[in-house]
């Protein structure tokens, strides 16, 4: 980030035009200043001088100040790239899309706001200063960029370090920075003898260097504002697992997720492999040229070899990178390579559907060809890492043994403990459970992804039989972990914990609380506190977060949803519909608001218009069941048990596992008096188990 001027601004202000459905903007200069004119919140054309740039390679955004303190992100970027590669040009970072003026992805929106979206890994030292009354910023930082301090601390020890050099160091080998990032120093790889691999000379002791690079590099939603450098990733920020909308079940990038969830994959992170043997820190360049990264430690003549990578020699395909980190291209035109460091496996494509390095390349052949290209050289495909995809495959689907995978995934401890992690959310999430012994193992677990994971199981009261478990993760020596037992146990009463579990819950609490606060600019957040006063049953506490909520996004669409159910819970109907309707009107093609709105709207008695709406959202989103079954119950209930049926068959395509589906389906079969398809259907629910015995 740096003032627009001259010097930095790289793109073309010439009275350059750009158009982007029916806007056209106009980048120019006036007064020595970088201008641009282009649609505002109103929708129409306004001129507004660019503040900042943000970025130089492969491409930079320009920032513009708005009321509030607040500084936007213009949606239209200037590619950098050398115009034979072709750059040097104005794009749209979401080509294709309607984007309203004022809307949430628009740049004057609240998805483009630097304060939130992009300061706090792009400057050093910031505060957000958001005031909650005012609804505004006073954004503070100690430099504009990422400088010294941003990883080392506070420098004025540092400095004192420096000028008492030639009187002899008091600071150690510390040098006065706050924390030592000198996890490197003295260390050796070599081939051990007895194994054939490349091992340290002494083993990794501790995580400093990547936990303070994954401050940013992870993808993560911050907890708290006060950082001080060495202490635990987790105490800062709530750092995303393996969830099916950022990562492919085998852990490969999907959204963007800036490499530590990637890496902490990788083998190389568990033999001790740290980002700056890759990479130097300093001059952001890494290490060595081409295949001389990977060669710093791999034998040349193992590794460089056509018996190894297939390819021939000085080759794109011969490259390390492009089989063991390829690329997935974000912001239209920014290629970033997955730090998994994964072995490929086409196989998976074929039996899974998720992407991989062979076919990246070889576009014009299948992935049963690629699979069997490697079998046909003996190449080795698994090596008892990372094979957690069928396990994280079956949780997120819903498959008949995904119960019975995702406990042996989170048994094995060879596998990553992001991975364990994800599939322990994944047991909570499709109501499953652990017992007391179960629940004092994982709070005993060295990672803090796993222990969260594993704090979100307090809401099954199964587990508090013991009343030491509740108070094992409440004081969790990270913040992460007992803001997730806090949430978890927000329905608990005092009265029914014992002990000092009473004063750590208030305690959690007030964390889980105060993290939410620090993201009060956001919708997401006061969402966040409406369902834990709702637990609480303070409604009206719950009812105020959830309209500031749709005060700061009108189009947050689940805040709308939420209110509307309050309403509906405390008898309210009318009111819940009015919401929702307000709400359709600004977003008509949201499918949560369409389900929700006909299901209002039928409670209500109107069964037509409920009954459109709830094929609407049925309609928009195929992704979701849960719209499918219920437009299908409906449908029934109307006397519609063909178009019914055809609505859960068509479901059932994409949702096989779909316990409520089949169920329903076997039963309007039978009732038609097909009893051949009703049998089938029947089977298919009864192989799922107890999956569907517990109500998923």
């Amino acid at each position: 980030m740096q003032p627009a001027t001259d010097a930095t601004v790289l793109g073309n202000f010439k009275d350059a035009i750009f158009v982007n459905g029916a806007v056209a903007s106009t980048f120019f200069k006036r007064a020595g200043k970088f201008m641009v004119r282009t649609d505002g919140p109103d929708g129409a054309l306004h001129d507004f001088q660019i503040r900042y740039t943000f970025g130089v390679a492969p491409l930079q955004q320009y920032l513009i100040a708005m009321p509030g303190g607040r500084l936007q992100a213009l949606g239209i970027a200037w590619d950098s790239r050398p115009r034979e590669e072709g750059g040097q040009r104005w794009f749209h970072l979401y080509p294709g899309l309607k984007l309203k003026a004022g809307g949430p992805l628009h740049w004057s929106g609240i998805d483009q706001n630097w304060n939130f979206m992009c300061a706090d890994c792009h400057s050093t030292n910031l505060r957000k200063h958001y005031d909650s009354a005012t609804r505004t910023f006073a954004t503070t930082y100690a430099e504009i960029d990422v400088g010294c301090e941003a990883c080392h601390g506070p420098g004025s020890d540092h400095l004192a370090w420096a000028a008492k050099r030639a009187g002899g160091d008091s600071y150690g080998t510390t040098r006065g920075l706050t924390i030592a990032l000198d996890e490197r120093r003295g260390v050796v790889w070599h081939v051990d003898d007895a194994s054939g691999h490349v091992v340290r000379n002494v083993p990794r002791l501790s995580e400093r260097e990547i936990q303070m690079c994954a401050r940013c590099h992870s993808r993560r939603s911050q907890i708290h504002e006060d950082y001080v450098h060495g202490q635990p990733l987790g105490d800062d920020y709530r750092v995303a697992l393996l969830d099916d909308d950022r990562y492919f079940p085998d852990g490969q990038i999907k959204d963007e997720d800036y490499e530590y969830g990637s890496f902490i994959q990788s083998r190389m992170y568990h033999a001790g492999v740290t980002c700056s043997d890759c990479h130097e820190p300093h001059s952001l360049k890494l290490r060595a040229q081409g295949n001389g990264v990977c060669l710093q430690c791999h034998t040349s003549a193992k590794y460089a070899s056509p018996r190894h990578h297939f390819h021939p020699a000085g080759s794109s395909g011969a490259r390390c990178v492009e089989c063991h980190m390829p690329t997935r291209t974000y912001m239209v035109v920014d290629a970033r390579r997955d730090h998994s460091i994964r072995i490929p496996r086409p196989d998976l494509t074929v039996e899974l559907g998720v992407p991989n390095a062979c076919n990246e390349c070889h576009r014009d052949k299948s992935a049963q060809w690629a699979a069997q290209q490697l079998a046909a050289r003996g190449a080795r495909t698994t090596d008892g890492f990372q094979q957690f995809a069928e396990a994280l495959f079956a949780g997120a689907s819903g498959a008949p043994d995904a119960a019975r995978a995702l406990a042996a995934l989170l048994d094995d401890r060879a596998q990553p403990a992001i991975a364990r992690a994800s599939a322990a959310a994944l047991i909570v999430k499709g109501r499953g459970w652990f017992g007391a012994g179960r629940m004092r193992e994982l709070a005993g677990e060295s990672s803090a992804l796993l222990r969260r994971a594993a704090a979100s199981a307090l809401t099954d009261s199964d587990t508090r039989a013991d009343p030491g478990i509740p108070l094992l993760f409440l004081r969790d020596p990270v913040r992460a972990v007992r803001i997730e037992a806090a949430d978890a146990m927000a329905g608990t009463t005092a009265a029914s914990l014992s002990g000092s579990a009473p004063a750590a819950l208030r305690d959690a609490t007030a964390e889980y609380i105060a993290a939410q606060e620090l993201n009060a600019d956001r919708p997401q957040a006061h969402s966040s506190l409406a369902a834990l006063f709702e637990r609480r049953k303070a409604f009206a506490a719950a009812e105020s977060q959830l309209e500031t909520a749709l005060a700061l996004d009108p189009y947050f669409a689940p805040a709308a949803v939420n209110l509307a159910d309050l309403d509906r819970e405390l008898g309210r109907e009318a009111d819940a519909r009015r919401v929702l309707e307000a709400a359709i009107r600004r977003a008509p093609d949201e499918a949560s608001l369409q389900h929700a709105l006909g299901l209002s709207l039928i409670r209500e008695g109107n069964r037509p218009e409920g009954m459109n709406h709830l094929a609407a959202a049925a309609r928009l989103d195929p992704e979701d069941a849960r719209f499918a079954y219920v437009y299908a119950v409906a449908l029934e209930e109307s006397g519609e048990r063909p178009a019914a049926l055809e609505v859960l068959e068509r479901a059932l395509k994409s949702h096989p596992y779909d316990c409520a589906a089949l169920a329903l389906a076997a039963d309007l079969c039978g009732k038609a008096g097909e009893q051949a398809r009703a049998a089938e259907y029947a089977q298919r629910y009864a192989r799922l188990g107890p999956a569907c015995a517990d109500g998923r």
